[in-house]
């Protein structure tokens, strides 16, 4: 016991959110230290080795710039590792640079985790924090550590509900003494949005969209329920037919139309979420409202439908895109809240 608080008092613990668009980092005693995109730089040679280039913003400037050596990748898909051992190298890369060389000892690492991950995709995250550093790997669900990051009261016994659209899932879910009542994790968030405007755009006009202005587009022009003027907004990208360069003007009426897919499901999981929680939970959200996390709570007018929706009070997180590191290092903080809602990594 003396020997671990020791351990605790050198070494510099973390917590990390491990998205798929990005990645953040809580240093214990220092708050959030990083915030990065989830994107690595990876050149190849001829025998098929791989050579880190570059990771997070510098890598994520590559996307779609590349020569055919230079490949700039993802390593997470859909809220988990992909590539495993990319993630490794990603993780790896992270610590470092939050340590900043300052521990003596390895670290204990707090990582959070999509409430749908499967026992196989739980290990891998598990052995690639171990592989990149880590002395204890907790596991916190993603919706429970955005509750405890936006100061839900996550311990009375009372419903607290919560919506985390972030890059790769969104987490529904419905919590109560700690627990997880209900959760329902859909592989639909902000890529998928992104992936909807090119889709539509390439059906629509025979006309290539690149990510990362797809991502631009959505956060200039997306709204999940259309409001006001048309407004109009041009973009640069490929004609399919010529295969020459190409600028179209897009309008928001068509940036809403392309959205609606992906809103729509994650709108369906909601009502869902909403029929299957226990009447006495419910009833708290009348009071309560439900609340939003996530980068995809941003969304111009996604509170309004989702209030639409459901005739329930909608309450954006104050910090939407940090609340699941912060939710994991206030228990990193909080050695009792730790023991309530983490798994130990083995």
């Amino acid at each position: 016991m003396v020997f671990n608080s020791l351990v605790g008092f050198i070494s510099n613990d973390l917590s990390i959110d491990l998205g798929t668009a990005n990645t953040l980092v809580y240093l214990k005693g220092k708050g959030i230290v990083s915030d990065e995109p989830s994107v690595v730089a990876v050149k190849e040679n001829e025998r098929g080795e791989r050579k880190i280039i570059a990771v997070g913003s510098e890598a994520k400037h590559m996307l779609g710039r590349t020569p055919g050596s230079i490949t700039a990748i993802r390593p997470l898909k859909d809220g988990v590792i992909a590539d495993f051992e990319i993630a490794e190298h990603m993780l790896k890369y992270f610590i470092t640079k939050a340590l900043n060389k300052r521990s003596l000892i390895r670290p204990r690492i707090i990582i959070s985790i999509p409430s749908g991950i499967t026992p196989v995709e739980k290990r891998a995250v598990i052995e690639s924090a171990h592989t990149a550093g880590a002395r204890e790997v907790y596991l916190i669900e993603e919706p429970i550590a955005a509750a405890i990051g936006v100061g839900l009261p996550v311990g009375e016994p009372s419903g607290n509900m919560i919506i985390d659209v972030g890059g790769g899932t969104t987490e529904v879910a419905v919590i109560s003494m700690y627990g997880i009542v209900y959760s329902e994790s859909l592989r639909v968030g902000g890529d998928k949005m992104d992936d909807a405007i090119i889709q539509y755009l390439k059906r629509k006009y025979n006309f290539l969209l690149g990510e990362s202005s797809a991502e631009n587009v959505k956060i200039t022009m997306g709204s999940a329920l259309l409001e006001g003027e048309n407004k109009h907004v041009e973009v640069k990208g490929r004609d399919l037919v010529s295969g020459l360069p190409k600028n179209l003007t897009v309008t928001s009426a068509e940036i809403n139309e392309a959205l609606s897919v992906p809103i729509k499901a994650i709108i369906d999981t909601v009502r869902n979420a909403l029929e299957k929680t226990p009447p006495e939970l419910a009833a708290d959200f009348v009071e309560k409202g439900i609340v939003i996390s996530g980068g995809g709570s941003l969304l111009t007018n996604f509170d309004k439908l989702l209030h639409k929706e459901t005739g329930l009070p909608i309450i954006v997180a104050e910090n939407p895109l940090s609340v699941v590191v912060l939710g994991c290092g206030r228990a990193l903080d909080d050695p009792d809240l730790l023991a309530q809602v983490a798994t130990p990594g083995r």
